[in-house]
């Protein structure tokens, strides 16, 4: 039966060997006294809560799924949800990295990344409840009055509310200008929102006493278009007086979506009729501070796939030591027993190094990031937040699209090893593999992402951003290319970001002509940027473990045959990644619309 326990060892080795938290976090104010036996300390005790709170209601949530009432518009979360949600606010984990401010333990987001990584392979349905209200918190927090501020991020910080993010309409995904929601503004300043979202997660649930939704509308005034958006907060009770839960909010589940995966997390059709809601921000500027919301979400994404990928890797290399089928093409390896377990046969270890490997640079990958994040919400040198915050504008579409089509590659393939008990329900195998397809999807299709990445974030700046990531890469080459040891990994390295640099321009000049070439060369050219991050996380995190190859521990050598196995195995793909991209858009817009 399935099971799950926290990779510690390896979360420890990319935050302290690899990225070296202590010394980065020293250099953040409020982040200075943290020390490694606290971070090492909150991981443990999260790692606790994930295995033997959340993961046993992983499998059942699945099962049983959501229930609406049709007559009060209630939705029933899985049973033990609500349990688990109650024991999660208790415990303090809710505040883990808010502002102390308004209640939060002000840890830094690096940690709180670690935890929810955690809480994604024990439990993605569930996670989603509060992983949405962090979003909501952090664009309250950026964007909201002071008033917004003392009323709501308290309750959101503590956990006695939730929030969510009210977007799409059944006319428009990830086109966000057709919207129809209309916001009509009251004398008291409120305003009446009527409309119909769709796709709205954790929309409605009995886990927490207030929702909070932030709701992209338009004023009656508004221009058309994306400049036309603005964004309110429409609890689902409007608060009293003093800030309880009051009247019931004419904002309601009308139906619960049927998908194929992450059942035991309500997806909403959310209909407002005439709901109050008060303006967050700007008029016409709501879709600026909704991307506080939506990047946050995006990042939430990667890390479920990140949390799929390494609870799938443990339940297969668990089954490969356990099922004997075969003996091994090189001899006998289980004398005593009538078949060799399946973990000696190559292709069966081709699987799990896939899925160990995309779940290591996964790690590695999302916890520089959220340092990264760290340095640009906390550092004393404002060019040092301009260049952190470069950073993450630009690998954010990566860490979603990359690892979210890194998480379906794992799951399949541990799937694969359990052989026809892999789509067999009582496993598990099979749920994980249907929750990873989504993620795919939501917060942006992966398409979606390539386009930002390439269009927005690399050649908007003449690949500027992607020039200063580049430059890490260089010095890393430069400092380590006379190593002998090194050369398998540094090689391959330098040679993509020659080829990635080549490729970019190539790419722009052709976009001169046709903005379509863009659109053919982004989804490759995304999945060649992200190979290159893990090949520079790879080589870093390899030169780690040569340098502890006789220290006896077998950590290291395991990391070493991991970081191989990449180099020689997945990297490779990027060179029929590179050949599709140039290949341009002809073969894909020649044929005639009239001929499909």
């Amino acid at each position: 039966m399935p099971q799950y326990t926290a990779p510690l060892r390896d979360m420890q080795f990319v935050l302290h060997e690899l990225l070296q938290v202590g010394n980065e976090l020293a250099q953040l104010p409020p982040h200075q006294d943290l020390d490694t036996d606290t971070i090492n300390q909150i991981l443990e005790e999260g790692g606790k809560f994930a295995a033997d709170i959340l993961f046993p209601l992983n499998h059942s949530g699945d099962r049983e799924g959501c229930k609406l009432d049709t007559t009060t518009h209630a939705v029933t979360a899985p049973q033990g949800f609500q349990q688990a949600y109650k024991q999660y606010v208790e415990a303090g984990w809710p505040a883990l990295s808010c502002d102390p401010h308004f209640g939060g333990q002000g840890l830094p987001l690096v940690i709180n990344n670690s935890f929810y990584e955690m809480l994604n392979s024990a439990n993605q349905a569930w996670t989603m409840y509060p992983g949405l209200s962090h979003g909501a918190y952090e664009c309250l927090h950026a964007h909201g009055t002071a008033e917004q501020k003392a009323l709501y991020l308290t309750r959101l910080v503590s956990g006695e509310w939730t929030g969510t993010m009210c977007l799409t309409e059944s006319h428009c995904g990830t086109d966000l200008g057709l919207l129809k929601t209309r916001a009509v503004p009251q004398a008291d300043g409120s305003y009446q929102l009527t409309g119909g979202k769709i796709f709205i997660s954790a929309g409605e649930h009995d886990l927490s006493a207030n929702i909070i939704h932030l709701v992209l509308a338009r004023l009656p005034d508004a221009p058309a278009g994306t400049k036309g958006i603005s964004l309110f907060v429409v609890p689902k009770f409007i608060p009293d007086a003093a800030g309880n839960p009051g009247q019931r909010n004419t904002i309601f589940c009308g139906a619960l979506e049927h998908k194929m995966g992450i059942h035991g997390n309500a997806t909403c059709q959310m209909n407002l009729d005439a709901a109050t809601g008060w303006m967050i921000g700007e008029p016409n500027r709501g879709l600026n501070a909704m991307f506080v919301m939506m990047n946050a979400a995006r990042l939430g994404v990667g890390m479920q796939s990140l949390g799929l990928t390494e609870v799938a890797y443990q339940n297969a290399r668990a089954y490969a030591k356990d099922r004997t089928q075969g003996r091994s093409l090189t001899g006998v390896k289980a004398e005593d027993k009538t078949a060799d377990p399946i973990i000696v046969h190559p292709d069966v270890r081709r699987m799990l190094l896939t899925a160990r490997a995309y779940a290591e640079g996964g790690r590695a990958f999302t916890s520089y990031i959220a340092l990264m994040i760290d340095r640009e919400l906390n550092h004393p040198d404002e060019d040092v937040r301009k260049e952190a915050a470069d950073e993450v504008a630009l690998l954010t579409p990566v860490i979603k699209a990359f690892l979210t089509d890194n998480g379906w590659i794992a799951t399949s393939e541990a799937m694969q090893v359990f052989g026809g008990h892999g789509y067999i329900a009582e496993w598990g195998m099979e749920q994980y593999v249907r929750d990873a397809r989504i993620n795919m999807i939501y917060e942006g299709t992966n398409t979606i992402q390539s386009l930002d990445l390439l269009g927005r974030k690399v050649l908007m700046d003449n690949g500027e951003k992607l020039r200063k990531f580049g430059e890490k890469i260089r010095i890393f080459v430069e400092e380590n290319g006379t190593n002998e040891a090194m050369s398998e990994f540094i090689t391959p390295l330098a040679d993509l970001g020659e080829k990635i640099t080549k490729l970019t321009m190539e790419i722009g000049m052709k976009a001169f002509q046709n903005r379509d070439e863009v659109g053919a060369a982004a989804v490759p050219y995304l999945r060649v940027v992200g190979h290159l991050v893990y090949a520079y996380l790879f080589a870093r995190m390899a030169k780690i473990a040569l340098e502890q190859e006789d220290s006896g521990d077998d950590f290291y050598k395991a990391k070493l045959a991991t970081a191989r196995f990449y180099m020689g195995r997945l990297l490779p793909e990027t060179a029929m990644l590179i050949r599709q991209a140039r290949s341009g858009s002809a073969n894909l817009m020649a044929l005639d619309a009239n001929l499909f």
